[in-house]
């Protein structure tokens, strides 16, 4: 058998129920290893001895038969998702001390399908981020570095710390979440697979929001069959959340036939930018003809309003995220800095716990909806997203799915656009359409620059369509043959 922090969650669910490995042996593996990154700072909270509980508990189950879907599967939940009992910061010094007396409901389903918590993952002050650097627990380190640079790399935001834990080995996989490519893009980054299902798949409820109309919990993985798995577990209607989808839930793993024969892929014109990697555009070519070479039509689209997706989103996203940070005020929870007056109080909490990011967020978002500018900015911006979902709406009536870049460039080192917001901004080009528009999609690892980064692709589907994404994502993964490991994989592999 491959090192059991090689094997896939199918590889290991099947090990697990064969009893060939033991839930406790797994998890003690996967516990080494995140011992071993601890200098990539992937975790703000480590949870190994809950793990081993658990691993017991799901010993137990597996020896009566009732073991559930990720059985003894070690996994690690991003630190936006409530944990009941376990630290949630959200990567922010205003969520200090803050212990849920609840759980998420995907972490609860999670939970109840008999996953393993390792930790909470380290990310981007409340997901407000492209490289995960404004977390108030310090940056992640990427496990991957350029050939002959040392510097370490960002790997990418806002779930920058659950795309390094999976692929540097220390999880099996990790929940992300995505509000404008923040599953997608750090995925691109390190090498993995990450799923964006369609808006309301998976429940808000109990994951801190940054901005509700957009963020969407979905699965970070090293394969598409385990994205299927995670997902099937994460996903279902939720009557806590109004805006969850009441709608039958597919067995995702039954997607991967391997057969894309007569799928029409579309290819959208205006994502071929100026100024994107001239890497990336070779392997969006190379991309098209594995799709093409496995018997998929290809079909130029157009998606005009692609060139304001960014200009929109960084208005109603600030926008959501003023409304929604309006809570953290130091009365209820978290942090608490005292003043002479309430009103002193809520100013002091608020200056000390926000980080520089998100107080730039909060203000860009307050202005947009303050009397006289609400007219001019932010409902301009929502008509114009209704533009945007329209474009994907038209061209779905020709085309089944769309292949783009993930992310307009591989990996960079840290700080090297920290001071100027705009350029990181930009990294989320490819991802942000797809999110303003609530529509599934994933990223697969499918190459290695000259530099000896990973580059991924992005499949983008219908409305609750994820059954295709999925299916076209497994031949296309197939076809990529990515196996590149990074180099800072824990536990000496």
């Amino acid at each position: 058998m491959a090192a059991l922090t090689d094997l896939t969650i199918a590889e290991a669910r099947d090990a697990l129920r064969s009893r060939e490995v033991s839930a406790t042996e797994l998890t003690a593996e996967y516990s080494a290893v995140v011992e071993a990154i601890r200098p990539l700072n992937a975790f703000i909270t480590e949870t190994l001895d809950l793990a081993a509980e658990q691993a017991k508990q799901s010993e137990a189950k597996l020896a009566a038969g009732t073991g559930g879907a990720l059985e003894g599967i070690p996994l690690g939940i991003k630190d936006l998702f409530c944990t009941e009992g376990v630290l949630t910061t959200a990567g922010s010094h205003i969520l200090d001390g803050f212990i849920p007396p609840y759980e998420s409901t995907v972490s609860g389903n999670l939970k109840r399908a008999g996953a393993v918590m390792l930790g909470k993952l380290n990310m981007d002050e409340f997901a407000m981020g492209s490289a995960n650097i404004t977390s108030y627990y310090g940056p992640v380190h990427s496990p991957w570095s350029r050939k002959g640079d040392n510097r370490p790399l960002v790997p990418g935001g806002s779930s920058g710390g659950s795309a390094a834990a999976v692929a540097a080995r220390a999880v099996m996989a990790a929940t992300g979440t995505d509000t404008g490519g923040s599953i997608r893009q750090p995925a691109a980054f390190a090498g993995i697979v990450g799923l964006k299902p369609t808006y309301g798949r998976c429940s808000r409820w109990g994951v801190v929001a940054f901005a509700s109309s957009l963020d969407q919990a979905g699965p970070m993985t090293r394969s598409v069959r385990d994205a299927a798995i995670m997902l099937g577990a994460m996903a279902g209607f939720d009557p806590k959340d109004s805006t969850s989808a009441d709608i039958d839930l597919p067995d995702f793993e039954t997607a991967l036939t391997g057969d894309i024969r007569g799928l029409r892929i579309g290819i959208p014109k205006e994502y071929r930018l100026d100024g994107t990697n001239p890497e990336i555009l070779k392997l969006w070519d190379q991309g098209i003809a594995w799709a093409k070479a496995a018997g998929a039509e290809i079909v130029e689209v157009s998606l005009p309003h692609t060139k304001y997706a960014l200009a929109t989103y960084y208005i109603i996203a600030p926008a959501e995220a003023s409304s929604n940070l309006a809570r953290y005020d130091g009365v209820r929870f978290g942090l608490r800095v005292p003043g002479d007056t309430l009103d002193e109080m809520y100013a002091n909490t608020r200056a000390a716990g926000f980080g520089a990011e998100v107080k730039r967020r909060i203000m860009i978002g307050t202005y947009v909806l303050s009397a006289g500018y609400y007219d001019a900015y932010y409902l301009k911006a929502q008509k114009v997203r209704a533009l945007i979902a329209r474009d994907f709406a038209q061209a779905f009536e020709k085309v089944d799915l769309l292949l783009a870049p993930t992310a307009p460039t591989p990996a960079f080192a840290l700080g090297e656009k920290m001071d100027d917001p705009i350029a990181m901004y930009l990294n989320d080009v490819f991802t942000v359409p797809a999110s303003l528009a609530g529509l599934p999609a994933i990223s697969i690892p499918a190459g290695l620059n000259s530099d000896g980064l990973p580059l991924g692709l992005q499949l983008i589907g219908k409305p609750f369509d994820e059954m295709t994404v999925l299916r076209a994502a497994g031949v296309l993964e197939t076809a990529a043959a990515f196996t590149a490991k990074p180099e800072f994989v824990g536990a000496g592999q």
